[in-house]
C-alpha cells in the first residue's frame, strides 16, 4: 500500500470525463492510493483518517447532506481539501451553511421537505447566466495567494458547468474570510480559498481535464496530501515506539 491515501468524494460515472481522467491522472504519482468514496456511503467522520480529500466533478450527488459533513469534518479536522467544479461549489456551500450561518442551498437541489427546484433567493449555487459548459477561459489569480502558488497570476482553464457562485452573493462570505484568490475578468468568482496552513482549495474549472498532467492544483493538493502522510506515519511511528 502506497503511504499517501486520498479520498475521492464523488458518485463515480463512467458519463463524466473528470472521472476517467482521475485515475490515469494519480497513476503519475507512486505513492499515492485513490480511494472512491460513493455519497450514499459516506461517513464524515472518516475524512480525517485520509492525507488528503478530493471532492470530484459529477454534481447533483446522491446525497448532498453527506457531502456537505464530510467536507465540513476534512475542514475542521485540518485534512488537505480540493474541490473541483460540483465539489467546489459544495465546499462554498458548507463555508455558508457551517461558518456564516446561512441556509445555502444548491440550485439542482429540491427543498427540504418538497420537490422542485430551491427558490433563487435561498440559493447560494445558481445557474450562471452564461454557462462555462465546454467552456475555456482566463483566470485572474490574486498575487501571493495559495492559487498563486500553483497558477502564477494568470491561467487559461477548461470549465464544465453551468451553475457557480456570483461575486454578488459571495460578498457574505469573503466578509466571513473566504478568500476569492482566482476569477474571472470581469471579476466572477473562479478560485476559493481559506487563509491558513492547512489546504483548502476550490475551482470552478476542471484542473482534470487540463492537456497537461498532472495540473499545477492537483500537483499542490498532492504535496500538501504527502505532507500530511509523512506527518501521520511518524506520529505512527512514535506510538509503536512508546513515544
Amino acid at each position: 500500500m502506497n503511504p499517501t491515501r486520498i479520498a475521492l468524494v464523488g458518485d463515480r460515472s463512467t458519463a463524466v470525463r473528470a472521472h476517467e481522467r482521475i485515475p490515469q491522472i494519480a497513476s503519475g504519482y507512486d505513492d499515492v492510493d485513490l480511494h472512491w468514496l460513493p455519497t450514499a456511503d459516506l461517513v464524515p467522520a472518516e475524512a480525517t483518517a485520509f492525507d488528503g480529500v478530493w471532492v470530484v466533478p459529477g454534481s447533483p450527488y446522491a446525497d448532498e447532506d453527506r457531502v456537505v459533513d464530510t467536507i465540513r469534518a476534512a475542514r475542521s479536522g485540518g485534512t488537505p481539501l480540493l474541490g473541483t467544479c460540483g465539489g467546489y461549489q459544495h465546499m462554498v456551500l458548507e463555508f455558508a451553511r457551517n461558518v456564516v450561518g446561512v441556509a445555502a442551498r444548491h440550485a439542482e437541489s429540491p427543498v427540504a421537505g418538497g420537490g422542485g427546484d430551491a427558490p433563487a433567493s435561498t440559493a447560494l449555487i445558481t445557474e450562471l447566466a452564461c454557462s462555462l459548459k465546454g467552456r475555456s477561459g482566463q483566470v485572474d489569480v490574486v498575487p501571493g495567494s495559495r492559487a498563486a502558488a500553483a497558477l502564477g497570476e494568470q491561467s487559461f482553464e477548461r470549465f464544465h458547468c453551468s451553475f457557480g457562485l456570483t461575486a454578488d452573493d459571495a460578498a457574505p462570505l469573503v466578509a466571513a474570510g473566504l478568500v476569492l484568490s482566482g476569477t474571472s475578468p470581469d471579476g466572477e468568482p473562479r478560485v476559493v480559498e481559506l487563509p491558513g496552513d492547512a489546504f483548502w482549495l476550490g475551482t470552478a474549472f476542471q484542473p482534470e481535464l487540463a492537456d497537461a498532467q498532472p495540473h499545477p492544483v492537483v500537483d499542490a493538493f498532492v504535496t500538501a496530501a504527502r505532507e500530511r502522510a509523512r506527518r501521520r506515519l511518524a506520529e505512527g511511528l512514535d506510538v509503536m515506539a512508546g513515544r
